[in-house]
């Protein structure tokens, strides 16, 4: 039984106190769905045996009845299982009940969920109302965030827990008399000065804010809760619930897990990143609702997210992967693990790309991205330029610079006489043996190609990976994975959701994409980069972590994206966060070196870091004044 400690800071004494979390009763290999209690959300129920809920958020006003409802339409007839809306007051909230109305009158009887920062007064109002309302533990009693650390004794910071029982416990009373969910959402973007000042701004302190909240409503016997806890960052994210589910378990609590990226972005890139987070969960079980964050249209979110639940959910009852954990790998918090160095691939080096290479396809001077290496197979291509690493099959391999030979698994009595620098051997979990065992011990330059035809890939390749680790083979492994899709996005989603599984695990030197559909095969490498890049395992481009807009946004958030791309898309490795207003903008902007953060009606404020810089920027003006900001610090080059 694996086990993490938690290490919890006394931040008077500077003493810490082991908190000890097991494994989750689960089988890391074999899909099966969590365990949760069921949650009535009107005639919706959530957990249990429930299908995994989909839904999105509104964007209008929430005082505008007429554009609220039309969208809450549309976000229904997507498919769309709940609808949330903002409600910053009670005027807000109070409104909630004229666009039910309507909805009903219309026919349609969702569950409407009111969304709730920094106002009690507002959550229970809404309670009055809507099926469900979401409240965040980090202002929902706290102040709101101003980085600033605090000292507590332990009287003082038990003091501090009462308060919040005070507050909470009669909206508790309002929830059950009108028969009313909760969702207690926790966003990295907002964790309270409190909690940052005892926890520091960690997985840990983000579960221990929900814990605090969880405990009150145990002792209240309030059960119909949901729990969300959110990043932008997909590795906080992974750990932060898996530490949260082991922590409820602990506590002898089942809620149901709402799943989420938050500001994910738009495009390709918010896609691929929700697929990464959200799919490592779904691949572990983990999830009974999901939203997907897009900067786009809110109907736009629901389809995407169907896909990728319909995705991960046909990996149940699969035949089973028979495989053993390895006793050093830490679930809760992976490391990556130990490998040779063969050429550019394995020990410290960053993951690599391998692509098919397409001589018909877009010309390789017009690639946004260049594969590390390119696989020609059997065909030799007379203008494939010399400079690039080059895989041929075994069989058609002649030793030169820049050529690396594939072997196939029936090649394998030939593997050792050859002296490439870099050999690249094919196998899968069922081609593992005591054979290919010795020659990974005797030779160093092999790189494993680890494929999977199985209806649970992750779970297989997890296998040997795991199966690697107990014999000591310190083998790199390119995950290869094979998909026959003609649809851009289907694609996206099903390879970030399971190369993210095992890359946000730190399994992995490299990925190989391929795809048997009509799609462009140069756009293959845009994505590889993509998923790496939402792992936090290679940094490849501009970082974006911009919200999907709400009823408090204060911008046009599609536009404003995509002028802020336009301007700065050519920084390598900088990250931009653009918000819609202050709830999670200051608090995200920790993760980011800028930040471009809705002030008021037409008004921008500019932060680096967690600083603000500049106030109530007029948006005309606003994207200038952040390239004057990263000219001034330095982090600025022409395209």
């Amino acid at each position: 039984m694996l086990i993490q400690n938690w290490q919890k800071s006394n931040i008077n004494s500077k003493q810490t106190k082991p908190f000890v979390i097991d494994l989750l009763d689960m089988d890391y290999f074999n899909y099966h769905r969590r365990k949760s209690s069921e949650v009535k959300i009107g005639k919706t129920p959530l957990g249990d045996n429930n299908p995994i809920r989909i839904q999105s958020m509104t964007n209008t006003s929430t005082m505008d009845t007429l554009a609220c409802v039309e969208q809450s339409i549309r976000i229904i007839e997507a498919g769309g299982d709940y609808v949330r809306l903002t409600a910053q007051g009670v005027r807000e909230a109070e409104n909630l009940a004229n666009i039910k109305n309507d909805l009903h009158k219309k026919g349609y009887y969702t569950p409407l969920v009111a969304d709730i920062h920094f106002n009690p007064s507002a959550a229970e109002a809404a309670a009055k109302i809507v099926e469900k309302v979401r409240i965040n533990p980090g202002n929902f009693v706290d102040c709101a965030r101003k980085f600033k650390h605090l000292e507590y004794t332990e009287e003082e910071y038990a003091a501090e827990i009462d308060k919040i029982r005070a507050r909470l416990v009669p909206f508790l009373q309002i929830c059950r008399k009108h028969k009313t969910a909760i969702r207690i959402g926790v966003n990295h973007g907002s964790l309270s000065d409190r909690i940052m000042s005892r926890y520091g701004d960690t997985p840990e302190g983000m579960v221990e804010s929900c814990l605090e909240f969880l405990r009150i409503c145990k002792d209240e016997s309030f059960s119909d809760i949901v729990i969300s806890i959110k990043a932008s960052n997909t590795v906080i994210m992974v750990r932060t619930v898996r530490l949260l589910v082991a922590a409820m378990e602990k506590e002898n609590m089942h809620y149901p897990l709402h799943l989420g990226v938050t500001e994910a972005g738009d495009g390709e890139d918010g896609r691929i990143k929700s697929a990464v987070g959200i799919g490592a969960l779904l691949a572990d079980g983990i999830g009974d609702t999901i939203r997907v964050s897009l900067s786009e249209a809110p109907e736009q979110e629901i389809p995407v997210a169907k896909k990728l639940v319909d995705y991960i959910y046909k990996r149940n009852h699969h035949p089973i992967i028979h495989a053993q954990k390895a006793l050093e790998f830490d679930y809760f918090n992976p490391q990556k693990r130990n490998t040779w160095s063969s050429g550019n691939i394995g020990g410290t080096q960053v993951p690599v790309v391998i692509a098919d290479y397409n001589e018909n396809g877009t010309p390789l001077s017009q690639y946004p991205f260049k594969a590390d290496f390119y696989y020609t197979g059997k065909n030799d291509y007379k203008n494939f330029p010399a400079a690039l690493n080059r895989i041929i099959d075994f069989s058609h391999y002649k030793p030169a610079k820049n050529q690396y030979p594939l072997f196939s698994i029936y090649e394998i009595d030939k593997i050792e006489n050859c002296n490439a620098p870099i050999k690249f051997l094919s196998i899968q979990l069922s081609d593992y043996n005591g054979t290919i065992q010795h020659i990974l011990n005797e030779d160093k330059n092999i790189v494993l190609i680890l494929n999977s035809t199985h209806s649970n890939p992750v779970g297989e390749q997890r296998a040997l990976f795991h199966q690697l680790i107990n014999d000591k083979i310190n083998a790199p492994i390119i995950l290869r994975n094979e998909y026959n899709e003609s649809s851009e996005e289907d694609l996206q989603l099903k390879a970030g959701a399971d190369f993210g599984a095992l890359l946000l695990d730190y399994f992995g030197e490299g990925i190989w994409l391929k795809n048997k559909g009509e799609i462009d095969t140069s756009n293959l490498v845009q994505y590889m980069f993509g998923i790496l890049q939402a792992t936090r395992q290679r940094i490849s481009k501009t970082e974006y972590i911009s919200c999907p807009g709400c009823g408090r946004t204060l911008f046009d958030l599609q536009q404003t994206i995509s002028r802020v791309k336009a301007a700065t898309s050519h920084l390598k490795g900088l990250k931009i966060g653009i918000m819609g207003c202050i709830v999670n903008g200051p608090g995200e902007m920790a993760d980011a070196d800028y930040g471009y953060v809705g002030a008021a009606r037409g008004k921008i404020s500019l932060y680096k870091g967690k600083t603000c810089i500049e106030k109530n920027i007029p948006e005309e003006n606003a994207v200038d004044k952040l390239i004057e900001l990263i000219k001034e610090n330095g982090d600025w080059k022409d395209k």
